[in-house]
């Protein structure tokens, strides 16, 4: 059939008589429609002059089917149903706020993920897409919403996700097999763990250490992985608490010594839009990263040794 053959009823006047017909009266179908049962009359009267035909016949007692109306009813009902199973066609749906977020694989792990539920309850309306990015190689900037990286603040115009410290940790396997480490001085007598996104200098120099930046040793290029060498005994990290945590408080890493150090490099937020849903995400993750760097830290400090 060609185009100009084909006449097609508006979609308000479908769903009036799919109502009606349901519902057994005009009355019924304007309570679901939210609008007079005058008006649903007349979305019905539209279609049938479309179709020249007459759906009920109306009278003093409740509606009833013509023979063409029971037959158009099946039709329609299946195109309404059709068209209410497309996702695009949901309200829920279509109030959906995608939001991409971009993290470095150890924050996103340590401190998002597990914080993740409270962000997602709170906001139910925003649907998360999470992406790893690579610290260290991956300097271009991505397509996300929001992205999370660990470098220098100012350099890129971010905004400073939380202060955090770092301090050597060790598993107490690898301090069985070694001296006891009274002294930062001791460390000479420990292998170190090297990473570039966590080098030595600030802590030594806090510390009071004249020393080189370690140059022997693997080099992991990732603080989870060098987190995990800890654990397995391998050396002592260099570790910050908020990554740590979980590590420091089931007492498979151990803090060394009191002595604090800011890091080299700091997670911070690239700039991102000011409203929506990238400005809700952010001030969240603010809060939350915030709340995590104090609570490590005070956690860190209480399972010092007070000899150290």
């Amino acid at each position: 059939m060609s185009a100009p053959d084909l006449r097609y009823p508006l979609i308000d006047g479908l769903r009036a008589f799919e109502t009606t017909a349901r519902l057994g009266s005009f009355e019924r179908a304007a309570d679901e429609l939210n609008i007079t049962s005058s008006a649903v009359g007349k979305r019905v009267a539209t279609v049938e002059e479309l179709l020249g035909a007459a759906l009920f016949t109306r009278g003093a007692k409740a509606l009833a089917f013509t023979a063409t109306g029971r037959e158009y009813l099946a039709q329609v009902s299946a195109a309404l149903g059709l068209l209410a199973a497309m996702p695009l066609h949901q309200r829920a749906v279509q109030r959906t706020q995608r939001l991409r977020v971009t993290t470095p694989p150890t924050f996103a792990r340590q401190i998002l993920v597990p914080m993740l539920e409270q962000f997602t309850l709170a906001h139910p309306e925003v649907e998360l897409e999470m992406l790893l990015s690579i610290p260290y190689l991956d300097a271009a900037s991505s397509d996300a919403d929001v992205e999370v990286r660990n470098g220098n603040v100012e350099a890129n115009g971010g905004t400073l996700l939380m202060h955090d410290v770092v301090l050597p940790v060790a598993s107490p396997a690898l301090l069985a097999r070694l001296p006891h480490m009274r002294v930062p001085a001791d460390l000479a007598r420990a292998p170190p763990l090297r990473t570039p996104l966590e080098p030595w200098a600030p802590w030594f120099a806090a510390a009071g250490l004249a020393w080189p930046e370690p140059h022997q040793g693997t080099k992991l290029v990732d603080l989870g992985l060098t987190l995990e060498a800890a654990v397995s005994g391998q050396g002592v990290a260099l570790a910050r608490p908020s990554l740590a945590r979980h590590w420091l408080a089931s007492g498979t890493l151990l803090p060394l010594f009191s002595i604090t150090a800011a890091p080299a490099h700091h997670y911070y937020l690239l700039p991102h839009a000011p409203h929506g849903a990238a400005a809700l995400f952010a001030s969240w993750l603010t809060g939350v990263c915030e709340a995590v760097a104090a609570q490590s830290l005070a956690m860190t400090r209480e399972l010092v040794s007070p000899v150290a």
